[in-house]
């Protein structure tokens, strides 16, 4: 696996200035989310309403999330950054201006779009430029970005569309176009952090071929990648995980309202639940190495769960925030963990296309889980869809217990080599069946069975790369 060129500095600088990148943006979209949730509500929207809006948030990656993964595999990462940036701030900005419904779906559509543009470029970047005993770590630090983007995101909207209009809470007279203008504005100011942000010595397939002057390599279909031992449910827990942040979002200013929760207060709670999530994700790579990535999985979604079904109690305003608080340090544990999944258990030429698998899972939670979330909570009450999140989250907990690694972390970082080349024959370019045979060696035989299980899959690759 490469790094960015200039040893052990040079990795620190391009992922500072990635993390940095990532809060501008990460902030600017969740700014815009309670922001689009009021302005819904201003048009007149009902809970229902409100989540067919929230939906349509993921309605363009869920088509364009494999091809984009697929065409940053053999080009650089670096090109998708100031272009998601450039939608995200296009989509903020067009959404203050919507007055309807109907384009307000669609400029939240094109928000979502900026949004998975950007992320599947920096997570590809991560992942790229990462060791493979590093991508706890990177994952961590990089997801950190974006938990303080989801701090200040929803302070700085609910402080600007209450203190916009001044209406008081539950009348639903609120001004949310400040609050979207500030979205666009804050977007743009990622730009500052992503100059040289990708490493020089980053391999390039010219003509989408494989290794440099070898013949062209055919994708690893997507088949393969999900047989992967891992791959399921990564993607399953990396769904639920953020289905529960996303309607979070989206309807805790919801509840609010018919609370009696000001803008200003609901904004504060989100920000308490990404706090915590920082807090997670600063501590994870402690966490991992006492606990290891798959329990560490399991109960995260299991105690997030829990709490999930607890948001559905009228809770008074202290009980909640508390709620939230270990709600958000669970969910923060739960992304960079299954990102990581992910990329280990995915054959190495195949690891953009596996993180846009996993995205493609996240933004089919998106629609699926806002849009169910709205008819629940017409029929049941703007609180009810988090009993659903609550049931989601189980069964992601339930599926994780269920699932072994396709590599253990022993042998990711057993001896001194780079290891990316063991790890590709080990666990991602064989069917399954040989998979877990290969993963078994690798963790009965020791350190000679690791290395047997690697070769003998890297000899049955060696043609295709």
């Amino acid at each position: 696996m490469s790094k960015a060129g200039g040893g052990a500095e040079a990795p620190r600088r391009w992922l500072l200035r990635l993390v940095v990148s990532f809060v501008f943006s990460q902030g600017a979209v969740s700014m815009a989310r309670p922001a689009i949730s009021y302005h819904a509500l201003e048009l007149g929207a009902g809970a229902r309403a409100v989540g067919v809006v929230t939906a349509a948030f993921a309605l363009l990656p869920l088509a364009v999330a494999v091809p984009l993964g697929r065409r940053t595999d053999r080009q650089r990462c670096g090109p998708l950054l100031p272009a998601g940036v450039g939608l995200v701030a296009a989509g903020s900005a067009l959404a203050a201006t919507a007055p309807s419904l109907v384009l307000l779906a669609a400029w939240s559509a094109l928000l979502g779009l900026g949004h998975l543009v950007f992320v599947i470029g920096a997570q590809s970047l991560v992942a790229r430029q990462s060791g493979p005993d590093e991508h706890d770590r990177n994952f961590g630090h990089f997801t950190i970005g974006g938990s303080a983007g989801q701090l200040i995101g929803p302070v700085l909207s609910g402080w600007l569309v209450g203190g916009a209009a001044g209406g008081p809470p539950g009348t639903g007279e609120h001004s949310s176009a400040v609050a979207l203008f500030a979205s666009g504005v804050l977007a743009l100011c990622s730009y500052a952090t992503l100059w040289r942000i990708e490493g020089r010595a980053v391999p390039r397939r010219p003509g989408g071929g494989g290794a440099a002057g070898g013949p062209p390599s055919l994708p690893v279909p997507v088949a393969r990648i999900l047989r992967s031992r891992g791959v399921p449910a990564g993607i399953l827990a990396s769904l639920a995980v953020l289905s529960t942040t996303d309607v979070l979002t989206a309807y805790l200013p919801v509840v609010g309202e018919e609370r009696g929760i000001a803008p200003g207060v609901v904004g504060l709670l989100l920000s308490l639940r990404a706090a915590a999530s920082v807090l997670s994700r600063a501590g994870l790579t402690r966490m991992t190495a006492r606990l290891g990535r798959q329990p560490l999985l399991v109960v995260s979604c299991l105690v997030a769960g829990v709490l999930c079904v607890l948001l559905a109690v009228h809770l008074p305003v202290w009980a909640l925030a508390l709620s939230l608080v270990v709600l958000g340090f669970c969910l923060g544990v739960g992304q960079p963990l299954t990102m990581t999944t992910v990329v280990q258990a995915a054959p190495d030429s195949a690891r953009s296309t596996a993180l846009a698998l996993r995205l493609t899972g996240n933004r089919l939670g998106q629609v699926a889980a806002p849009a169910g979330a709205g008819l629940v909570a017409g029929a049941a009450g703007a609180a009810a869809p988090f009993v659903l999140l609550g049931v989601l989250l189980l069964g992601a907990s339930a599926t994780a217990a269920r699932s072994r690694p396709n590599r253990p972390s022993t042998a990711e970082t057993s001896d001194g080599s780079d290891g990316a080349g063991g790890s590709e024959g080990a666990g991602s370019s064989e069917p399954a069946g040989n998979t877990e045979d290969a993963g078994t060696a690798a963790s009965g035989g020791g350190p000679a069975g690791a290395a047997g299980a690697s070769s003998t899959a890297s000899r049955g690759n060696s043609s295709r790369r």
